[in-house]
């Protein structure tokens, strides 16, 4: 087992392998990874990607690893950077997802898993990829909740997932919204929630990535609007660019994983991947 961020062991700590990373002065990332182990065993990597570099530094670490003789590497990284940038809006834009894939592609790994992928698109641009959902983590969240509250998709992309959430929770209720979004600025606006009359009762937002949290401040709005209970969030990669200060005025808790990032938060749960991989 080889954890790149020593704070953040998802999958355990049993036999890690020691190494030491650093970045050069000229900004590359490197790794010195030290001969105390078995390399004709199996090695798993771990790690979260925030920049560049932390994908530089899983690439120089196949590459040591491989030198030194391991003939099998395995990946987990939760989170799989630029997942939403999976189709060209315009002209002049990347394929962002795809420069990443390729790039872990090249690795030439036997198995790279993601946690709750952004959409199908993830996956079948990955080879030997495994997807790990998000319904152990949405069940941790609801049994601190309670199991009456309603389970709300925040949009069309979300709605296959979700349905499937509602059928691992045994049937919990859904309901649908919605959103538009101009994709030259990035706004949003017509939000709406497609139920009459929610009835005091609590609700659930559940989505895989939260960034600034426009779409979840404007969607409370309308969820308020149709006479919801309590608010809640869960997110499966909690980015949170502008704070918590805003979504704080909408919802009476927000969970989060620790895909990203540690997160110490009034109002804010964060769920350890560790703890919903067990």
């Amino acid at each position: 087992m080889v954890n790149l961020d020593k704070n953040f062991s998802p999958l355990g700590a049993e036999n890690a392998i020691q190494f030491q990373s650093f970045v050069f002065a000229g900004g590359e990332p490197h790794i010195k990874i030290s001969s105390n182990f078995d390399p004709s065993v199996a090695v798993q990597l771990t790690h979260r990607i925030n920049s560049f570099n932390d994908l530089g530094l899983i690439c120089t670490t196949v590459d040591a690893l491989k030198r030194m003789g391991v003939k099998t590497i395995k990946l987990f990284i939760p989170y799989f950077p630029a997942a939403r940038q999976d189709r060209v809006m315009v002209a002049g834009e990347p394929l962002t997802v795809k420069v990443y894939a390729d790039i872990v592609n090249a690795l030439g790994l036997d198995n790279v898993t993601v946690f709750d992928p952004h959409s199908e698109v993830t996956p079948a641009l990955l080879n030997n990829c495994t997807v790990i959902t998000n319904h152990a983590f949405i069940r941790k969240v609801v049994a601190q909740i309670g199991e009456g509250v309603k389970l709300i998709s925040p949009d069309g992309g979300a709605l296959k997932k979700i349905y499937k959430v509602s059928e691992f929770l045994g049937g919990a209720e859904v309901v649908e919204c919605s959103k538009s979004r101009d994709v030259k600025t990035g706004r949003l606006s017509g939000f709406k929630v497609y139920a009459d009359d929610l009835e005091g009762v609590d609700c659930l937002i559940i989505d895989d990535i939260c960034d600034g949290g426009g779409t979840f401040i404007g969607l409370a709005k309308e969820l308020k609007n149709k006479n919801a209970g309590k608010l809640y969030l869960a997110i499966s990669h909690g980015i949170f660019s502008k704070g918590f200060n805003e979504l704080a005025e909408y919802f009476d808790q927000i969970f989060t994983t620790d895909s990203i990032k540690e997160i110490e938060e009034v109002g804010v749960t964060q769920i350890k991947l560790q703890d919903i991989l067990q």
